[in-house]
């Protein structure tokens, strides 16, 4: 495809300015009338999120997304790129990206009276109008607006009241862009000052020099509600100005959850070809995220990213892989003694309250856990608690009369899979519990008999002792008898 060159080869091809406002909506509107796919990879918003910002689009509004971390705030922004148009042209050399047909700038005025129709024209990529800039509290007004450049002053033998000696700052440089900032609240309030007049009457003042530049940016900022207690405040005059302010949030379901990780976790070809994680503990783990954002112990207002779940997957997996390189083996599966693995994605992904910090990290990542545990079990398996009345036979029967005849079980961290399955099935009644409740057999029986022993632990109907590299299950009253014999001991 030939572009035009010049101004002249510009004007013949029937060409008209138009906002970029004008531009998404136009695109946007193309798009849903031929029912294509808008935001490729976001997942869970289809009736919340992403209906609100193709209304922002469509009404041509600058946006504010407002919401917790982790919920794919500047993922969205960075998506919007592409209602924009392969190309646009632009007046060749200007820092502005000045409209050929409706400069801006000082520069490509003079420009275009100097060389008239041969003024020479390039072609900006879509790719490269986003503009993105992370809120600091270091950001200055010449960040953003810009401020006088005393050497390109001098070099050009100007004087300071000169509008060619201003450098531009990042906002008039985003001319015709997607401009982005994230976690506006960390702006100091003089520096939002400074982006009133950006947003409506356009009005730029650096030094001095009050510049009535009509500059075209499309506004895109992400703030965290917690900002507004904690480090700042969005301004008033400035959220007033921001026309869409639009409300993100969590995975509203487990599946939903699940197809975020599975998106995101960055597994190798190796990792997905060797370790097989069961739904089951697919789903554990989201609900691990999910009891998390319900815990006593951690700040709601800070938010669990959905980085935990990922990370959480991925560590979930490399544990699983490490295990089986050590054993020698070809191919394994995930079981819910990995999780040990898991605890540094959680620990590291959390931001405890007062009482968190006094249990630790460490036990708050393990109580949330053993929750998750506990209501996957009874997603499948009757509640051990609340037997259904005059029941002649408790299920859980001949599991827990083999504990109470003494026995033990110790399942290591890093036991080969053979040794492992050996393990569950030396007790007595589990595999057939298992089979027997869900009509399930083989290797899928293991993850489901090893869940029905962590989550009697979690019943207190077994003991369930932690070691650095191994878990034993026991008789919980057998436990509580040996515990007291060493007590006699000791006195």
């Amino acid at each position: 495809m030939n572009l035009p060159k010049t101004l002249k080869e510009l004007k013949a091809t029937g060409y008209t300015p138009k906002t970029i406002k004008e531009e998404l909506r136009g695109n946007l509107i193309r798009k849903l009338q031929q029912k294509e796919k808008i935001f490729e990879g976001i997942i869970g918003f289809d009736d919340t999120v992403l209906p609100d910002i193709e209304r922002a689009v469509l009404s041509r509004h600058n946006i504010l997304l407002l919401g917790l971390r982790g919920q794919a705030k500047t993922r969205i922004a960075r998506l919007l790129v592409h209602l924009l148009d392969d190309f646009i042209p632009v007046v060749e050399g200007s820092e502005l990206n000045d409209d050929p047909l409706a400069p801006v700038s000082r520069f490509a005025r003079d420009l275009i009276e100097e060389k008239g129709d041969d003024t020479p024209i390039s072609w900006m990529p879509k790719e490269a109008r986003y503009v993105e800039k992370l809120a600091t509290p270091d950001v200055s007004v010449a960040d953003l607006i810009g401020d006088v450049d005393p050497i390109k002053a001098a070099a050009l033998k100007l004087p300071y009241a000169d509008e060619r000696v201003i450098h531009f700052g990042l906002v008039p440089r985003a001319n015709r862009c997607l401009f982005v900032i994230n976690e506006l609240p960390d702006l100091q309030p003089r520096i939002q000052v400074s982006l009133f007049n950006m947003l409506q009457e356009k009005d730029v003042q650096i030094r001095g020099f009050k510049l009535r530049l009509n500059l075209d940016i499309q506004f895109v900022f992400t703030a965290n509600p917690e900002d507004y207690t904690n480090r700042g405040s969005i301004i008033t005059p400035l959220k007033d100005r921001i026309e869409s302010q639009i409300l993100t949030h969590y995975p509203k379901t487990i599946e939903i959850a699940r197809k975020i990780t599975r998106q995101e976790a960055r597994l190798t070809p190796d990792q997905v070809d060797k370790v097989k994680v069961p739904d089951v503990l697919e789903t554990l783990l989201e609900r691990v995220a999910f009891e998390a954002r319900e815990s006593e112990f951690i700040d709601e207002k800070s938010g669990v990213s959905a980085r935990l779940s990922i990370s959480a997957y991925e560590n979930l997996v490399s544990t699983a892989e490490r295990r089986m390189l050590i054993n020698g083996e070809s191919h394994t599966q995930a079981r819910i003694t990995d999780f040990w693995g898991v605890v540094p994605s959680i620990t590291g992904k959390v931001e405890l309250v007062y009482e968190g910090e006094q249990e630790g990290p460490y036990t708050v990542a393990m109580s949330l856990i053993g929750k998750a545990v506990e209501k996957t079990f009874l997603d499948h398996f009757p509640n051990p608690e609340k037997l259904k009345k005059g029941q002649e036979k408790d299920p859980y029967g001949t599991i827990k009369a083999w504990f109470s005849g003494g026995n033990t079980l110790d399942l290591l961290n890093d036991s080969s899979d053979e040794a492992f399955f050996q393990a569950l099935d030396g007790v007595a009644g589990l595999r057939k519990f298992v089979e027997h409740s869900l009509n399930i057999t083989g290797k899928e029986a293991y993850v489901y008999m090893e869940l029905v022993l962590h989550a009697l632990a979690e019943f207190d109907i077994l003991n369930k002792e932690i070691l650095e590299s191994s878990l034993t299950f026991r008789d919980l009253l057998a436990n509580m008898l040996n515990e007291d014999m060493f007590d006699d001991y000791d006195e």
